[in-house]
């Protein structure tokens, strides 16, 4: 791996453009949550495909799409990252948190499993929490069963597990993400399955679009409050949402009493709003800067900081 460029602050986060083998290109982001410093939470925010097949309608990675990482290619954007602040591989944070969703959907590529089931090894920590962010996709049940096997074995009370669905409408989430996908009541089986007591809950992501709802019956149908929480983010400004309409207004008083009702009915719920920085770095989900590098197009509060090339 060869790191080409980044983009970025120190003290937010800093996106890295990285050349693989047979000259194919992959991103990987490190980001903190301020005021905490390094010590405190420390995200490494890692790609496991190149580009997507899905094509989410507010995604930037998914236009293009070249193949899977290695275990080594993914193994190797960690340890960049890694040795870079801590050369001996001692990682003294106090939640270190590696999340498998810069580019490409995880669950396409078992090659993940491989690095989850030996990332215990290559560094000493103890406060190592993985999180896969998966839309779900069908036929790739031996993905899961495997992974479910890899939890209980070395993460069982510090595993995320995230399943982005983004809204209840089962019609406009087949809109939001084109492909064959598992429905709320498998989602609900295998999270209940997934799930350890005094370990951490399933989060159930919604990036939510001004046009897209959340039904409480629906949530309340299959998702216990017990097993499940509520994470809302807002519909960060990419290529793709601003060309499919999509956009957030996070200060309606639709959302606040939308959250309120949430919690009324037992939910968890995280509003993941993050640093407004973070959009014109282009470290956020759904955003990808060498799109931006591409397309040499201004886009709003977007990719306004300049690559630094190494």
């Amino acid at each position: 791996m060869k790191v080409l460029a980044k983009a970025g602050r120190e003290d937010i986060a800093v996106v890295y453009i990285a050349e693989m083998r047979g000259g194919k290109f992959v991103e990987f982001v490190e980001s903190l949550q301020p005021p905490l410093p390094r010590e405190k939470k420390w995200v490494l925010i890692i790609s496991t495909l190149y580009g997507c097949p899905v094509g989410c309608r507010f995604c930037d990675a998914g236009v293009d799409y070249q193949g899977k990482l290695s275990k080594d290619e993914i193994i190797s954007q960690i340890d960049y990252l890694v040795t870079k602040r801590f050369p001996n591989r001692k990682v003294p944070v106090e939640k270190f948190k590696i999340q498998f969703a810069r580019m490409g959907e995880p669950s396409f590529n078992q090659s993940v499993l491989d690095v989850l089931d030996s990332l215990p090894d290559f560094y000493d920590t103890s406060r190592l929490m993985p999180c896969i962010s998966t839309i779900a996709p069908r036929r790739v049940d031996r993905f899961f069963e495997r992974l479910l096997e890899i939890k209980k074995m070395h993460y069982k009370y510090r595993f995320q597990l995230q399943f982005s669905i983004h809204t209840t409408d089962e019609e406009l989430r087949d809109w939001l993400i084109p492909v064959q996908k598992w429905d709320f009541e498998k989602i609900a089986e295998y999270g209940e399955t997934f799930y350890d007591k005094d370990g951490r809950k399933i989060t159930l992501n919604f990036s939510l679009a001004d046009k897209m709802s959340i039904d409480l019956d629906v949530l309340l149908k299959h998702f216990s409050p017990d097993i499940f929480l509520i994470k809302i983010t807002p519909v960060n400004p990419t290529y793709q949402a601003n060309k499919n309409g999509l956009s957030s207004t996070l200060t309606s008083k639709k959302w606040n009493k939308m959250v309120d009702t949430l919690r009324s009915s037992g939910y968890e719920v995280i509003l993941s709003v993050g640093e407004l920085e973070e959009n014109y770095i282009g470290s956020n989900c759904g955003q990808y800067v060498t799109t931006y590098q591409r397309e040499k197009k201004i886009i709003e509060d977007a990719y306004t900081y300049e690559l630094q090339r190494h």
